[in-house]
């Protein structure tokens, strides 16, 4: 969560997984393109990241969308995407995150889109059997607010979001 305390971009290394294993894994990005500014900014850092820490990048994918509200739909598609191996069928995805920006106006609007993210994005991680969807939302009361946590003085969520990614796709049970 980022705070005046928190830089969203910081991490310790040490802890994150092996770099050989999470080369072999695949990410999928979901990400919408209400507020270009802030969300392209936030795919940047999270492609980045996981670049840095060992993944291929010939298995991310990358998925545009129109808005924060359509996140759910695409991740809905993608965590059902599968794929065999040793013939038995498993996610395609070791881990999905997705990527939106909704910046609190004069209507009801602003609530209505978050709750249902936020809501279709837990519906997702409940699923048994599915990949770990990952909520990389800013949900701000100004758009500055959003560009400090995009790149800006709190660092980039997309950073987090993929940090997070790589961390619940390499939880062993």
């Amino acid at each position: 969560m980022a705070t005046e305390y928190q830089n969203l971009s910081e991490y310790d290394s040490e802890l994150m997984p092996d770099k050989e294993l999470v080369a072999n894994q695949s990410y999928a990005i979901v990400v919408a393109e209400w507020n270009p500014g802030i969300t392209m900014s936030m795919l940047n850092g999270a492609y980045k990241t996981l670049i840095q820490n060992g993944a291929d990048k010939h298995k991310i994918k990358v998925v545009h969308v129109p808005g924060t509200f359509e996140l759910t739909f695409a991740a809905s598609k993608l965590s059902s995407e599968t794929k065999t191996i040793s013939g038995k069928k498993v996610n395609k995805y070791d881990a999905i995150i997705v990527i939106g920006c909704v910046v609190q106006g004069d209507t009801p609007h602003f609530t209505y889109v978050c709750e249902g993210v936020t809501q279709g994005i837990t519906e997702l991680n409940l699923n048994p059997g599915g990949c770990p969807v990952i909520f990389g939302v800013l949900t701000t009361n100004t758009l500055q607010q959003a560009k400090d946590r995009s790149g800006g003085v709190h660092g980039n969520k997309g950073d987090e979001a993929a940090i997070t990614a790589i961390k619940m796709a390499n939880i062993v049970w």
